[in-house]
């Protein structure tokens, strides 16, 4: 048997006793199924049977989780909020802070990662770090929140890309009057679009995102040499030092601080490689190592797009009244300045559309396996239907899928009635997201603290971890206190940013849910954890 890494062949595994027998066979797990010597004894130690294919590689995971975050496509499309709250300087300066916190944050939970490679993601590491008198209650309210919080991040990828391409037709037709009957049609198209590809082709959904990546860089320079070439440019004096208050707040760094959450939304979402963690060769060693060549990748392309969008905004005002400015996505415009073209315009932000359809495939992916890991623990209600892995080309939870597609056709209905309640729900991607990264980063720091042992580990922090897990805890709080904030001061009922209902309203449902029933079927997943398995030697 190789312990490094490479293919366990004619070998099993008993969990309860974690041990692994040279020579025993298992007609029905193949070794694309097993994975590696460590992805068995991961699988072992956490008590969790192996059901799916492990097909996923470094690069396929990595662009799976770079085009789910679309760092430097969503950072133009939330482009707005920042250019009304902070203005160019304001956007440039609080994403550099952003990418510098926010790969703390991710540094903390890839350390997680590493120690416990599984589908369920925060509210596992929860379950098995926590203390013991919360922990169950923690961990419940925390899947509850991961789930939702997937739920609506494939419901605000869907949402963006179908009414982009709203703007493009008021770009081509100042005439048209976009409805949002019509965005609710094209949001549920893209989401058809994102579940095919999770059904019918999950079988070669790891080659469509090796080829999405390339997709991810080249058409970031697609967009990018255009706006060198052609665009006219504002002076880096600027460009730099040009804040705005457009929201009224009285202060260029309350202004700024609001704005943050431009950036913020375009770095959301970096633990989603986690969640696939079961169907990725390798787990514990690729898994944390994607998540911070992630955050390098797109914390660099997203860094070289703000900047060079920045320069390329001759007037800011202009920018956001645009037809297509008031639909939210002043950078059409900008490109359409920059460009002197229709047509080139529109290739360049066809580029987007395609790249933000792709994140929806793979947030699609990644809340199907969310809710399939949660229910597999017991809890969702009916978890058995949940839970359930056919085959269609590949292993999947089918079910999860569909699941997940009906939530998000639910939610774009919402938008029929009211934009602004429908904007509302979506925002849980950011609270959801955070609460359970609080959490799960809160539990593992109190253990180190506390000097109480932690599972063997590929990928370590080293002497680093605790004050990276303060300060990420501390980022933590600043973002969850921005989502909750409406976009100018004094807002109107329409538009308020409802959010921090919405998620108290979660939490506190949650917790009731736990209480009468919750507490009577869940038992969270550390109570099937084998802390007595063999643990192979962790050599990277």
């Amino acid at each position: 048997m190789d312990r490094g890494g490479d293919m366990v062949e004619k070998h099993d595994y008993d969990v309860h006793s974690g041990t692994i027998e040279p020579g025993a066979s298992d007609d029905n797990l193949s070794d694309r199924h097993r994975g590696t010597y460590h992805d068995v004894q991961d699988m072992g130690r956490l008590g969790k049977k192996q059901e799916f294919m492990r097909n996923f590689r470094f690069y396929s995971i990595l662009g799976f989780t770079s085009t789910l975050m679309c760092t430097w496509e969503a950072i133009l499309a939330s482009s707005a909020y920042g250019l009304i709250d902070g203005g160019t300087g304001g956007l440039i300066w609080t994403y550099l802070a952003t990418i510098i916190m926010m790969t703390l944050v991710i540094a903390s939970m890839a350390d997680m990662a590493s120690m416990a490679p599984t589908s369920g993601g925060q509210y596992h590491w929860v379950s098995e770090f926590a203390p013991k008198s919360c922990q169950r209650y923690l961990s419940y309210v925390v899947g509850w929140a991961g789930v939702l919080g997937w739920q609506a991040g494939t419901a605000s990828a869907c949402f963006l890309a179908g009414t982009m391409i709203q703007a493009l037709i008021v770009l081509w037709d100042e005439t048209y009057t976009p409805t949002r009957w019509q965005g609710t049609l094209l949001t549920i198209a893209i989401a058809l679009i994102a579940t095919f590809f999770n059904t019918y082709g999950a079988k070669q959904l790891p080659l469509l995102e090796g080829f999405i990546l390339l997709l991810h860089v080249f058409g970031f320079f697609g967009i990018l040499i255009p706006l060198w070439v052609v665009a006219p440019k504002q002076e880096a004096s600027k460009v730099f030092g040009s804040f705005s208050d457009g929201g009224g707040w009285g202060s260029i760094g309350t202004a700024c601080l609001v704005g943050m959450i431009s950036p913020i939304f375009s770095f959301i979402g970096p633990d989603a490689g986690t969640h696939m963690s079961e169907e990725i060769r390798d787990a514990s060693k690729i898994v944390p190592r994607s998540m911070i060549a992630t955050a390098a990748l797109n914390g660099t392309l997203g860094f070289v797009m703000v900047i060079t969008y920045s320069f390329t905004i001759l007037d800011v005002d202009e920018a956001l009244s645009s037809p297509t400015g008031l639909l939210g996505f002043p950078f059409i415009h900008i490109f359409w300045k920059a460009t002197g073209s229709k047509g080139g315009t529109t290739a360049m932000v066809v580029i987007i559309v395609a790249l933000l359809t792709s994140a929806a495939i793979s947030i699609l992916a990644t809340a199907s396996r969310q809710s399939f890991a949660f229910a597999r623990d017991d809890g969702l209600p009916f978890p058995h239907v949940w839970r359930k892995v056919v085959r269609v080309g590949t292993e999947l939870p089918l079910n999860s899928v569909l699941l997940s597609l009906t939530v998000t056709i639910g939610l774009s209905l919402v938008n029929i009635g009211s934009t602004a309640a429908f904007n509302s729900i979506i925002s849980l991607l950011v609270s959801s997201l955070f609460t359970g990264y609080f959490v799960s980063i809160g539990a593992i720091l109190l253990k180190r603290i506390r000097g109480e042992p932690l599972p063997p580990s590929r990928w370590s922090m080293g002497r680093l971890a605790i004050p990276i897990n303060i300060l990420a805890l501390l980022f933590i709080v600043l973002s969850l206190v921005i989502s909750f904030f409406p976009l100018a001061r004094g807002p109107t009922a329409q538009s308020m940013n409802w959010s921090l209902l919405v998620w108290g309203v979660i939490m506190i449902a949650a917790t009731i849910s736990y209480f009468v029933s919750g507490r009577h079927v869940y038992k969270g997943p550390v109570v099937y954890v084998n802390k007595d398995f063999e643990t192979a030697s962790r050599r990277s």
